[in-house]
């Protein structure tokens, strides 16, 4: 785990984002697309975290935008070009625009001056999206990335982030994929090469640490 010092550095409230990943009521709600994801994702205590990081970020003045994964009940735009995406137009449980299935999920709060970003295509929450040049005009240096699922959209995001320019900190406990045993693996030998891995409580001491920052 990195030093307090070297984090608490990361984590300065005006320059520092939260994203929450595809935490939404079709995803990692009791009725989800997904039951062994979703069923993970509580069972685990990574979505309990992720709402705990939420109410830091709130605390300490930093930004937090939730990432939404969604599709048109047409399917337009969609992609069709892996099996993923094939699958996921079958499941019984679809991420369709303005339905429960893409509201944030319980227990995040969902702040007034939180931004949601919703697209509707690929498999990451900043390529292709407005999640970028919302980053840049924030002043963001340092992306703090939790939620669902350490299989394909935080990796993604990780490295999307990563590639723009963007540190990226990922807590630990606050990431689910499936199986159990693949998530510590993954932030193992791949997120760790990249991204600061740390826990939601060594993240959240740092941002108490910071102060309240102004509206």
């Amino acid at each position: 785990m990195p030093p307090s010092e070297e984090l608490s550095a990361l984590l300065d409230p005006g320059s520092t984002v939260l994203i929450t990943v595809e935490c939404q009521q079709g995803v990692v709600g009791p009725d989800a697309a997904l039951p062994r994801l979703a069923a993970e994702a509580r069972e685990s205590g990574a979505l309990a975290n992720v709402a705990r990081l939420v109410d830091g970020a709130h605390a300490a003045g930093v930004q937090v935008i939730h990432a939404v994964a969604e599709r048109r009940p047409d399917g337009r735009g969609a992609n069709r070009n892996a099996r993923l995406f094939r699958a996921a137009g079958r499941l019984p449980v679809q991420q369709l625009t303005g339905t429960p299935a893409v509201r944030v999920a319980p227990p995040i709060q969902v702040a007034e001056h939180d931004l949601v970003v919703r697209r509707l295509h690929g498999l990451s929450p900043v390529q292709g999206t407005d999640v970028d040049a919302l980053l840049r005009n924030l002043g963001c240096r340092t992306l703090v990335v939790a939620g669902v699922s350490a299989n394909v959209a935080v990796p993604n995001t990780v490295f999307d982030a990563v590639n723009r320019g963007y540190t990226a900190v990922v807590p630990s406990d606050a990431i689910a994929g499936v199986p159990a045993d693949y998530t510590p693996a993954m932030i193992r030998h791949t997120l760790a090469l990249v991204a600061t891995v740390a826990t939601t409580d060594e993240v959240l001491t740092c941002l108490r640490a910071s102060g309240v920052r102004p509206d």
